[in-house]
Parts: structure tokens; sequence; C-alpha cells
């Protein structure tokens, strides 16, 4: 098992492997999210299609089918009836609106589905939330840089010392 970089887990790894490697993990976790997100919108965008569909049917049945309909239906009502033929077509133009009226609540039960998905909005919030901790994120505190070049400089000087004095 080997971490993003190739290093081995539980090995210890410098600053600069560690920060490619938080560097690799976030930039895989914003393109997840971006993913995510497009995801989230195509599904309502299909939702929101499916509505329109709905009401663009309803609509087409209410309009194209409603005299034929109505002939067909009054005089049927009217063969079995024997009701006056006035009668008998508001009975046909009121069974058209009743299969109009049905498909357009099909479509509000669609759109409120629709409505009610928050999916962008609940990525925005992740997104946000991880830019929140990483603001917050603070860096180990190092020693001050001239006081380690003068030990190194100490360093350098004993091991000249030991040298010329062993030669």
């Amino acid at each position: 098992m080997s971490a993003p970089d190739g290093s081995p887990v539980g090995a210890e790894r410098s600053i600069g492997q560690l920060f490619a490697s938080a560097t690799t993990e976030m930039s895989a976790l914003v393109h997840d999210e971006i993913a995510l997100a497009k995801a989230q919108l195509k599904q309502d965008v299909k939702r929101g299609a499916a509505s329109g569909g709905a009401f663009s049917v309803a609509g087409a049945i209410l309009l194209f089918s409603l005299p034929m309909l109505n002939f067909a239906l009054a005089y049927g009502i009217r063969t079995w009836s024997d009701w006056n033929l006035a009668v008998c077509f508001l009975l046909s133009f009121a069974a058209n609106v009743l299969v109009a009226l049905v498909l357009a609540l099909i479509g509000v039960v669609f759109a409120k589905k629709a409505q009610k998905s928050k999916g962008p909005q609940k990525v925005a919030a992740s997104m946000k939330e991880t830019a929140g901790v990483l603001q917050n994120a603070k860096p180990h505190p190092r020693p001050d840089d001239t006081k380690v070049l003068e030990e190194r400089v100490r360093n350098t000087k004993a091991i000249e010392a030991v040298a010329r004095s062993s030669s």
C-alpha cells in the first residue's frame, strides 16, 4: 500500500512530499465536488424537462382532441342515454378537462420535486466548509532561521577544527 505520491504508508515523508500529496488530494476533492454538482444539476434539468413535457402534453391533448373527442363522446352519450344533445356535449367537454387536470397535476408534482432539490446548494456549502477548514489550518512553528544558520556555522567550524587536529 502506498500514498498518492508513491511513498510507502507509514514512512516519514518530507514536507514537500506532504504538501504535494495534500495538493493532489485537494485537487481531486474539488474535481469530485464539481462533478457532483454537474450530476445534480443534470438531474434537476431532467425533472424540469419532465414537468414541462407533462404540461405540454396536457395542453396539446386539451387543444387538439377537444373537437373530435367532444363530438364522439357527445354522440355516444346520446346513443346510450337518450339525453339532450347539448347536455351530452357538456359532459364530453368535462371529461376532457378532467384528463387535462390530471396531467397538469402530474406536471406540478414533477415541478415541486425539481424545486425541492437543493443539489448545487449542498455542494456549495460543502466547498465553503472545506475552504473554512483550510483557512483555519496553521503551519507548525519553525525555529528562527538565523539561529539555525548560526548553529550550522558552529558545527562546520567544529568539524574543521577536529579535521585539522587529526591530520
